[in-house]
């Protein structure tokens, strides 16, 4: 199977441009939207004829509008109520999080129609959801691990499936979904769309790819290892052992703004938040450990700003849309390079920018060479030493300078404490 790539632009400057329904032209002003990022640029009007999607673009350009738009433009020019059980169009997520935040883009597009958005997702009441299910939905968002669930108590019927829409594949192959999708797929409806977007492009994908879609048309608006172009990257080459204390003093900078701490593993993503509220930081966590319950309300204080830092795991924050986050620290270095380009793309969002500042100790010095080969840059040094030379990709390359013409001031490097208080920025607020 051949992958067509699709033209590089089409001369659309705002939504009203590209033959929605509308209604969704009357939700998109409602909502605030006016002209469409290059991605929905790029795969709308390809989706609205028809073709299989496969969308590529760093995180934080749209995707969810990108497949949204066409679809729910479908559902409103072949109407008629679901019968029981059944499903018209379903998207598959990696977690949790991201299954609610799709369904609430998708309401809010939906809120002068009589579509339908169902969510099924772990840690809820199977029970209440075989009750919601029962009644067919329009449109149903799930993670792939409990549809299975649902599926083998006879509550959903997927033969009415038309469209399929795979949200952040690459984080499916890491979670191992590729076998859950094998379950799933053969109970779709055929003929149906199919529409992937991923924000990196493992050598797994062309496989996924070569699985699900037919005659897909390849959208891409940044290539992979990209980083978001207003993402101001450093790092310091620590000590293990000097983490805590640069974190705490990172972050007592700029106590008003919204942080993103990265770590490895859950426990030590749990272990580091409740360090900082002993601390007196207004700190939470979310990571596989916490439940469904837990971790909503975690994300919800986060967004509004009620609690200013969350500690989380890469699965766990995957996907997670909040425009106000001001800083990414890095407090581990991911062990998939891939992953480092999602995480910084959790600032810099909304046309804001952002800072990534990331911890380096001597075991991890290798990780940060992969990320800067995968990325083709180095990451500017804010402070410390790295334990072996730094050899550029190309030859005669000068090494990236500081900031601030070398003087380290404000998070990205150390900062001389005043002897009077405190003064704060504004807090980052999450865009309406």
């Amino acid at each position: 199977m051949g992958v067509r790539t699709a033209r590089e632009g089409y001369d659309v400057f705002d939504f009203d441009m590209l033959g929605l329904a509308p209604a969704l032209n009357d939700a998109l002003r409602r909502i605030g939207f006016s002209q469409p990022t290059p991605i929905q640029n790029q795969a709308i009007p390809l989706a609205m004829e028809g073709h299989d999607i496969l969308g590529l673009a760093q995180t934080g350009t749209g995707k969810t509008l990108a497949f949204g738009l066409p679809l729910i433009d479908h559902l409103l020019a072949h109407p008629g109520k679901p019968a029981p059980k059944t499903v018209k169009a379903l998207i598959l997520a990696p977690t949790r999080e991201l299954v609610n935040q799709i369904a609430e883009s998708l309401r809010s597009l939906c809120e002068q129609t009589k579509l339908r958005v169902t969510t099924v997702v772990g840690g809820q009441s199977i029970g209440k959801q075989i009750g919601v299910l029962a009644r067919g939905t329009d449109i149903l968002v799930a993670t792939p691990g409990r549809l299975i669930d649902l599926m083998e108590r006879g509550a959903v019927d997927l033969g009415s499936v038309r469209h399929l829409v795979l949200d952040e594949a690459d984080q499916m192959l890491d979670l191992g979904f590729i076998h859950a999708l094998r379950k799933i797929a053969p109970r779709l409806g055929t003929p149906r769309q199919t529409m992937l977007f991923s924000a990196t492009m493992p050598k797994q994908m062309e496989e996924l790819s070569r699985a699900y879609l037919v005659d897909p048309r390849r959208v891409q608006v940044s290539p992979p290892g990209k980083a978001a172009d207003k993402v101001t990257q450093s790092v310091h080459f620590l000590d293990k052992a000097a983490k805590p204390s640069k974190l705490r003093e990172i972050l007592s900078v700029d106590a008003g703004a919204l942080t993103l701490v990265f770590a490895r593993t859950k426990h030590g993503a749990e272990k580091l938040m409740k360090g900082l509220v002993a601390d007196g930081f207004n700190a939470t966590s979310i990571h596989g450990n916490k439940s469904q319950g837990q971790r909503d309300r975690a994300i919800k204080a986060f967004r509004s700003g009620d609690v200013t830092i969350l500690v989380a795991t890469d699965v766990a924050a995957r996907g997670i849309d909040i425009p106000g986050v001001a800083y990414v620290v890095n407090y581990d270095l991911p062990e998939v390079p891939d992953n480092y380009v999602h995480r910084i793309g959790r600032t810099a969002r909304a046309g804001r920018a952002g800072e990534a500042i990331a911890f380096c100790a001597d075991d991890e010095v290798d990780l940060l060479r992969q990320i800067e080969k995968a990325m083709k840059s180095e990451i500017p040094v804010a402070s410390g030493t790295s334990p072996e030379p730094r050899r550029a990709e190309n030859p005669g390359r000068r090494p990236a300078p500081a900031r601030h013409g070398g003087k380290k001031h404000g998070p990205m490097g150390d900062r001389p404490k005043a002897s009077g208080p405190k003064r704060r920025r504004p807090r980052h607020r999450p865009a309406a």
